[in-house]
């Protein structure tokens, strides 16, 4: 079992930046493929990014390229989510997640491919 903990969000100005860290516990995930999902409410839960176990390979979706960027420190068990130019439209709950399945695209950006959820922190933009 993984457990998954998101830590980092918070209320932010447009433009701004934040950080979002997922630690993981109970077994490491320097193996894991892991992503970033979000929720704004009233929708579906959307892909955002993922990363294979080794970071080599990333994948993000359109409305996030170039502004955020996924990255991993397998020693210290955590993955991180680096947010810039953020707009009221980033606006959610971020939720990180895992698989030790193989990954391609098609699969990062699906959500029941991932075995592990974490609970969630919640990103505001807003003046």
């Amino acid at each position: 079992q993984v457990q998954l903990l998101e830590s980092g969000g918070g209320l932010v100005q447009p433009g701004g930046s934040l950080r979002l860290s997922c630690a993981a516990s109970g077994r490491t995930v320097s193996r894991a493929a892991m992503g970033w999902f979000r929720q704004a409410p009233g929708k579906e839960r959307e892909f955002v990014t993922a990363s294979t176990w080794s970071g080599g390979t990333t994948f993000y979706a359109d409305s996030v390229k170039g502004r955020f960027t996924i990255s991993r420190d397998n020693a210290k068990n955590t993955v991180y989510l680096q947010m810039t130019s953020l707009t009221p439209e980033d606006t959610a709950v971020y939720y990180c997640a895992a698989t030790f399945k193989s990954m391609n695209r098609v699969l990062a950006n699906t959500a029941r491919w991932y075995d592990f959820w974490g609970q969630g922190t919640q990103v505001t933009v807003s003046s």
